[in-house]
């Protein structure tokens, strides 16, 4: 399967998933590095495994292998830095804050990618993982480089559609069965 399987395995009742599918990374105006780094942290970041074990190859196929490791590195990160910025966001103790919090985080510092796109695909599995903390905190880094709002929204797009599909396909795997 491929992109094109993906949008063929969509469900009839869910037909604007399949379209937007095709629009979000077809027409999309980022860059072939920006636009293959955001679909592969977030098929990551979808958990869902029929949706990555589809989107990984064609991602692989445009991204040099440093672009292709660094978005794997970006979706391992923010995993982590999601739940545990999302958490003390979440905790009334406000002094959680202040504590350090002694995770180990290297690739934030040396992503081995341009800081844009890092930053890109870093908000991006931050909205799939529902981390308001840390999608401000991109989006502020973003905006402060000078990346214009509807490049930052195309990130969050591709993010949305992605998980939508990972959540549609993989239900219907199940759903079928009953």
């Amino acid at each position: 399967m491929s992109l094109d399987a993906l949008k063929s395995a969509m469900p009839d009742y869910a037909k604007d998933l399949r379209l937007n599918l095709g629009s979000v990374i077809g027409e999309s105006g980022l860059s072939a590095q920006q636009l293959w780094g955001t679909v592969l942290a977030t098929a990551i970041a979808s958990r869902s495994p029929l949706v990555l074990r589809e989107l990984a190859p064609e991602a692989k196929a445009n991204l040099s292998p440093q672009a292709y490791t660094a978005a794997r590195s970006t979706a391992a990160v923010m995993a982590l830095n999601n739940v545990f910025h999302r958490t003390r966001h979440l905790l009334s103790d406000p002094e959680y804050g202040n504590l350090r919090p002694g995770l180990r985080m290297s690739v934030i510092d040396d992503p081995g990618v341009e800081r844009v796109d890092h930053e890109l695909w870093s908000l991006a599995v931050s909205a799939i993982n529902a981390c308001g903390l840390c999608l401000d905190t991109h989006e502020r880094v973003l905006r402060g480089a000078g990346v214009e709002r509807q490049t930052i929204q195309e990130a969050f797009k591709i993010a949305s559609v992605i998980q939508a599909v990972g959540v549609t396909l993989d239900a219907e795997a199940i759903l079928t069965d009953v």
